[in-house]
C-alpha cells in the first residue's frame, strides 16, 4: 500500500498575484514612459515669449509628430517638448480641434520610436490601464487602475458656447494637472487614449484612440483643424425596451436630453425624450457612432433620421450646418 503524500506549496516558490500586477505595470511603463514628452507651450507678448501652459504629448510618428489636448495648445502656435531622456526639441502647433480635446505639435525627429496606437473599441469594463504624464511638472510619473466607464461625455465651454467631448475613457488612474495630453495604456503598451482632466482633478478622463479619433488626427495633420456638421442634440445611449424593439426593429439608440436652441435639430422639430435610432439609415447607439456620420461631407446635406417618439418610429429630415469654431 503506497501512502499518498501531499505536497507543501512553498512560500518561496508560490506567484502573488501583486507581483503579477506590479510586473505588468512595471511592463508598461517602460514601453510607454519613452513615447511621452513633457510639453509646454509659449506665447510671444511686449515683453517677449511667455509661457502659456503645461501639459504631456505623445509621440505617434517616427517624424516628431506628437498628440496632446487642444485644451493644452489653447491658442499658442508653440512651445516645447521634452522626452523622458532629456531630449529636448521645439514644436509648433499643427493643428487643434476642440471638440474632441485633440491637437496635434511637431518637432524635430526624435532619438525615441514612436507609441503604438491601439484600439480603443477593444476596452471592456474593469480592463487594467497604465497612464503615462508629467502631472504638476513631476516627468515620466506612472499611475495605473481600471477603466472605469466608456462612453462618458464631459461639458466643456468653448468661448460663450457649451460643447460636449463624446465618448470619453473613464479611469481611476490618477490623473493631475500637467496629466492632460500623455498617454493611456492597455497591457501590451499600446496607446488606447489620450489623457485630459478638463473636468477637474480626482476624475481620470482620457480621449478614445479609435476609427473616430484617427479620422480626426489624419484632418488635423492634413488641414489643421476638423470641419464638422452640426446637429445641436446632447444625447446619451440607451437600450430599447423588448416591446420598443419588436415596433421599431432597434434594440439600442441614443435619448435626445436637450435640443440646443437655434440648432438644425430644432429646426427639424426634434425635442427632449425623443430616441434616436437611425442617421442616414445606419444605426446609432453611442457617440461614437453619430460623431463619425458628422463630418464635413454632411454639412448642408439633407440627413433623415429615424425616432423613436411617444412609442412610435417616425421620420425627420435635417439639414445639418457646419459647426463653428467660435
Amino acid at each position: 500500500m503506497v501512502t499518498a503524500i501531499s505536497r507543501v506549496p512553498d512560500p518561496e516558490a508560490s506567484e502573488d498575484p501583486l507581483d503579477s500586477y506590479s510586473a505588468t505595470v512595471i511592463r508598461v511603463a517602460a514601453a510607454v514612459t519613452p513615447h511621452v514628452a513633457a510639453l509646454e507651450v509659449t506665447g510671444t507678448g511686449r515683453n517677449g515669449r511667455f509661457r502659456m501652459g503645461a501639459g504631456s504629448a505623445v509621440l505617434f510618428t517616427s517624424d516628431g509628430y506628437l498628440l496632446t489636448n487642444a485644451h493644452v495648445v489653447g491658442g499658442a502656435q508653440g512651445g516645447s517638448a521634452v522626452y523622458s531622456d532629456g531630449t529636448r526639441t521645439a514644436v509648433e502647433v499643427v493643428g487643434s480641434d476642440p471638440l474632441s480635446d485633440l491637437a496635434v505639435v511637431h518637432g524635430k525627429a526624435p532619438t525615441v520610436t514612436p507609441a503604438e496606437l491601439g484600439d480603443a473599441e477593444s476596452l471592456k469594463v474593469g480592463q487594467l490601464v497604465v497612464a503615462v504624464g508629467n502631472p504638476l511638472g513631476l516627468s515620466g510619473s506612472v499611475t495605473a487602475g481600471v477603466v472605469s466607464g466608456l462612453g462618458r461625455s464631459i461639458p466643456v465651454w468653448s468661448g460663450r458656447n457649451r460643447r460636449m467631448i463624446e465618448d470619453v475613457i473613464q479611469t481611476d488612474a490618477a490623473l493631475n494637472p500637467g496629466s492632460s495630453g500623455g498617454a493611456l495604456a492597455d497591457a501590451r503598451g499600446r496607446i488606447v487614449g489620450i489623457n485630459t482632466a478638463v473636468a477637474g482633478a480626482g476624475l481620470g478622463l482620457a480621449v478614445p484612440v479609435n476609427a473616430t479619433s484617427r479620422r480626426i488626427i489624419a484632418a488635423l495633420l492634413k488641414d489643421g483643424r476638423v470641419r464638422r456638421a452640426y446637429l445641436g442634440l446632447v444625447n446619451t445611449p440607451i437600450q430599447l425596451q423588448p416591446s420598443a424593439v419588436v415596433r421599431t426593429g432597434h434594440r439600442q439608440g441614443l435619448l435626445v436630453v436637450e435640443v440646443l436652441a437655434g440648432s438644425p435639430a430644432e429646426r427639424a422639430g426634434l425635442r427632449a425624450g425623443d430616441v434616436l435610432l437611425s442617421v442616414g439609415e445606419k444605426a446609432v447607439s453611442n457617440a461614437e457612432s453619430l460623431q463619425k456620420l458628422l463630418f464635413s461631407e454632411a454639412i448642408g446635406v439633407p440627413l433623415e433620421l429615424a425616432v423613436m417618439r411617444d412609442g412610435s418610429k417616425i421620420r425627420v429630415l435635417t439639414f445639418p450646418e457646419e459647426m463653428s469654431e467660435k
